[in-house]
């Protein structure tokens, strides 16, 4: 019988769960169409002040993120480019004009390519000689590689993309927030439906449901349930073990709203921990705490990583990556992209901005015997950090039911 159901953990069943979870009435508009133009306008800025003529945009999360424009990257080249000027030109499939101009947010102009065409040909028209393009970083080697034969001055946008993307907007924060308000409720849910003998596929697939009752119709966004051993693999195994009594338990989850990502993990104990595991998890919290504190403006991104790690070996755990301890880096930012700059790792010299999400999720782990990974994410704000959620109460009662 598990001993801490008091807390929420166990004691109840899936459609019990589901029943008690209400998608709000309202949540967050998406972001609005002025904010797509204050973007590219800031784009054009960057462009202008690194004495660049443009900037190639792929499909996907940047092309979304700039124009409001949903694509999917493919072998088919979909993407945009923006020009110093504030000049916008669409590169998309002659037969997919139809329904791409229902996508498109900030009008611009649509330069087509016929299947025999060379897509990369076309940016290249559309260029002065000698003018210098900035390449989307999350663009294929294949599409690169074709706009190098063609045009001279290629460089990565790697560094002007993520100077945008990294500050977030009070726009942005809410969409996060409410993905996060949404997911600490399917993790609370999939607590009480624990059980012995409860595979770690059956809690997966309560938690997509739980993510569809709560109004989120493509469900969870990805999902990591972990028993006992196994989850001291942080991305897990490839066989996992079924719940048993005593087992730590791992899950991490999150969903997408207007194209924004939440991602929690909590680590607790199905019933009663041992005085080590009880220890181990403790120096997490306070480890979680400490990356808090450092958090402060102005302060990099790798000496936060650097603080928790000097925290983990005053209390006797491994420094760098060495185990137990810490075997990677301390987070990540949070946005479009599950993880996307900033990184929180050694090394890395980015200053601390107000606008910047990132999560705090310093594993330990415990070769061969369990790992504990809280991980809550934070937005920092002109006062210093806040956190999206509250990080976790204790090992047995981790989301604060009897405090």
């Amino acid at each position: 019988m598990n001993s801490n159901r008091e807390y929420g953990i166990g004691g109840s069943t899936a459609a019990a769960e589901l029943e008690k979870l209400i998608a709000p009435k309202d949540g967050p508009a998406p972001v609005p169409g002025e904010e797509f133009r204050q973007r590219l306008q800031k784009a054009s800025r960057a462009l202008q002040a690194a004495h660049l003529d443009a900037l190639y945009i792929n499909a996907g999360t940047n092309l979304y993120y700039f124009t409001g424009t949903r694509w999917n990257p493919s072998e088919r080249l979909v993407g945009a480019v923006l020009f110093a000027t504030g000049e916008l030109h669409y590169i998309v499939p002659e037969f997919e004009i139809g329904t791409i101009q229902d996508y498109i947010e900030v009008e611009g102009e649509i330069v087509s390519w016929q299947e025999h065409e060379s897509p990369t040909e076309k940016i290249a028209a559309l260029l002065k000689d000698n003018s210098s393009l900035a390449v989307d970083d999350s663009t294929s080697f294949a599409i690169v590689s074709r706009l190098q034969e063609t045009i001279l001055k290629i460089s990565s946008a790697e560094d002007l993309i993520k100077e945008l993307r990294m500050v977030k907007s009070n726009t942005e924060i809410t969409q996060l927030q409410y993905a996060m308000d949404l997911t600490i409720q399917v993790q609370k849910a999939a607590a009480a439906i624990l059980r012995p003998g409860i595979t770690t596929a059956e809690v997966e697939g309560f938690i997509h449901e739980a993510h569809k009752k709560l109004g989120i119709q493509s469900g969870s966004y990805f999902c990591i349930v972990l028993f006992g051993k196994d989850s001291s693999f942080p991305h897990g195994v490839k066989s996992p073990k079924a719940l048993e009594e005593g087992d730590i338990v791992l899950v991490d989850t999150g969903c997408r709203y207007n194209g924004y990502l939440s991602d929690i993990t909590r680590t607790y104990i199905y019933g009663t921990p041992s005085a080590y595991q009880k220890e181990i998890w403790e120096i997490e919290k306070s480890a979680q705490m400490e990356a808090f504190k450092a958090a402060r403006l102005g302060a990099t991104c790798g000496k936060i990583d650097e603080m928790v790690r000097e925290h983990l070996r005053k209390n006797n755990l491994g420094s760098n990556y060495d185990l137990p301890g810490l075997p990677h880096r301390t987070g990540h930012g949070i946005g479009l992209d599950i993880h996307e700059h900033p990184y929180i790792l050694q090394g890395n010299d980015i200053e601390i901005k107000q606008g910047f999400t990132f999560s705090i999720e310093p594993m330990i782990v415990v070769p061969g015997e369990f790992g504990i990974r809280l991980e809550d994410h934070i937005f920092l704000t002109a006062e210093g950090p806040k956190w999206f959620t509250q990080p976790a109460h204790t090992m047995e009662d981790p989301f604060g039911v009897e405090i």
